[in-house]
């Protein structure tokens, strides 16, 4: 078994075909084919259903995703660990807890990749601790992390909001959910429910919602992007805010959508942090500019 192979599943489950997903990881569809075909002959199962409207993950295949999803995330962490070991070349650390990647993540890099092509931008997923922690080892230059509103911001840092909006249902575009207008924490406790791990914005949140008293989780995630893709396999349901859905290929795809949690007024926000001492720093600050430009741009076309 192989990385690559748990990655080519991912990314065929996300695109919905061999086709589009050979084009996104610049292979042959034939070599896609028999690498996958090979990892469900060494598991002993079949993992995905290859079928005339699309390929989706057999029931068997859901169950193994969120271990598939771990597996690929601890492996793409030690890539990550052993290039800041290495500390080779020009490069920005940049650590996210994957919120909002769709509509200001992956435009803000790929702007400043047009006008710095010989820069490199490392992104590294964590939880919120960890990235204020490196940011003040100076292991990281830039880092993105949610609060809810009323929160204490660490004062060490130098901070800048980004995005604001309201923790909202995640949930399959076929589940009876999407025909509700907005959805009870009472209805919300029965579902089953994909929760962020602790340490994560969203985790804090499901405690204030429910007031400490936590409905049974059937499985964890790190981060949203996890998150989402369970919630397109049909794993269950997940919270979310609504910044990290609304744009997302999933979302636009018709495969997620979200609803509103009735009679909560919750607001998250996004937040850039960097170093004070980053500031003089030319690249790091054109990188940081720019999110608060992409974001300020999002905003205005929210509304």
């Amino acid at each position: 078994m192989r990385i690559e192979q748990l990655e080519y599943i991912v990314a065929v489950v996300q695109l919905g075909s061999f086709r589009r997903a050979a084009e996104e990881l610049h292979i042959s569809q034939p070599a896609l084919s028999e690498s996958v075909r090979n990892l469900e002959r060494e598991l002993g199962i079949p993992l995905l259903d290859r079928g005339r409207s699309g390929t989706t993950m057999t029931p068997r295949g859901r169950e193994l995703l969120p271990h598939m999803l771990a597996v690929i995330d601890d492996a793409k962490s030690l890539r990550e660990a052993a290039d800041l070991a290495h500390g080779a070349g020009r490069v920005i650390h940049l650590g996210t807890v994957t919120a909002a990647t769709a509509p200001l993540l992956t435009p803000t890099i790929h702007r400043f990749r047009e006008s710095h092509p010989d820069i490199e931008v490392e992104v590294c997923t964590a939880r919120q601790a960890k990235i204020q922690a490196a940011l003040l080892a100076g292991s990281m230059d830039l880092g993105l992390v949610n609060y809810l509103e009323g929160e204490e911001i660490d004062g060490g840092l130098d901070t800048t909001a980004l995005l604001r909006g309201r923790p909202v249902v995640c949930v399959r575009a076929d589940s009876p959910l999407a025909a509700e207008d907005f959805v009870t924490p009472e209805r919300l406790a029965r579902e089953s429910l994909i929760a962020m791990r602790s340490g994560y914005v969203m985790h804090r949140y499901l405690r204030r919602l429910f007031a400490g008293d936590l409905p049974a989780f059937s499985y964890s995630a790190d981060g949203a992007e996890i998150g989402k893709l369970m919630v397109a396999q049909g794993l269950g349901a997940t919270v979310l805010p609504d910044y990290s859905v609304r744009g997302d290929p999933l979302e636009q795809g018709g495969a997620i959508t979200y609803r509103p949690i009735a009679g909560d007024d919750t607001v998250v926000q996004l937040v850039i942090h960097r170093r004070r001492s980053n500031a003089a720093n030319r690249t790091i600050s054109e990188l940081h500019r720019l999110f608060v430009d992409i974001a300020a741009e999002h905003e205005a076309v929210a509304t």
